[in-house]
């Protein structure tokens, strides 16, 4: 009897390919620049030793600003309107830039009042899921002392989710990992 073995290999990382086939030209712009209310909110995604992640792809949704969330997005095209979702590829210094709206809050499934706030993942290489986040706003202290999810976290580890108005709109960096790890949500029951 003949029999084979197999040999067992080292795993591949993840990516970096999420620069050739997810990013679009109008993807980082969920609304014209133009557009009443524009803002932007641009970041940083971070390793962690606090290196620049050049290779990672950003992606955002939210409802707009009267807490509506659009029913066709239509996120191939030069946004006319609110289209409630983004993708943006960082570039070589780690750096993502989205033109959108600051969104009004919306309450859970159960009611409760939750503050203005955007969702955000992460995809980078050498992970093998995406991270979930949440960007609130730092000019909205009461809503943010409130939220539910909020009041979940470490209060030492709130300020991780927290974007701070800078020239045009916010600024909020992402750090996988280290010390000023962002808080990220376990939506995938790990």
């Amino acid at each position: 009897m003949t029999r084979t073995t197999s040999t067992m290999t080292p795993s591949q990382t993840v990516g970096p390919f999420f620069h050739y086939a997810l990013p679009y030209d109008a993807g980082s712009r969920l609304v014209a620049g133009d557009a009443p209310g524009a803002i932007r909110l641009a970041g940083v995604v971070l390793d962690g030793d606090g290196a620049p992640v050049p290779d990672a792809l950003v992606e955002i949704w939210h409802a707009d600003t009267d807490g509506k969330f659009p029913e066709q997005p239509g996120i191939y095209d030069e946004p006319t309107g609110f289209r409630g979702f983004g993708r943006c590829p960082t570039d070589a210094d780690g750096r993502y830039e989205f033109v959108t709206v600051k969104p009004a809050g919306v309450p859970t499934a159960d009611g409760d009042a939750q503050a203005p706030h955007i969702a955000m993942t992460v995809f980078a290489r050498g992970m093998l899921r995406q991270v979930v986040t949440r960007v609130y706003f730092d000019d909205e202290p009461a809503a943010n002392e409130t939220d539910p999810l909020l009041r979940q976290v470490d209060p030492d580890r709130v300020g991780t989710l927290v974007a701070a108005r800078a020239e045009g709109g916010y600024r909020f960096d992402v750090h996988m990992q280290g010390d000023r790890e962002t808080v990220f949500l376990d939506v995938f029951g790990r």
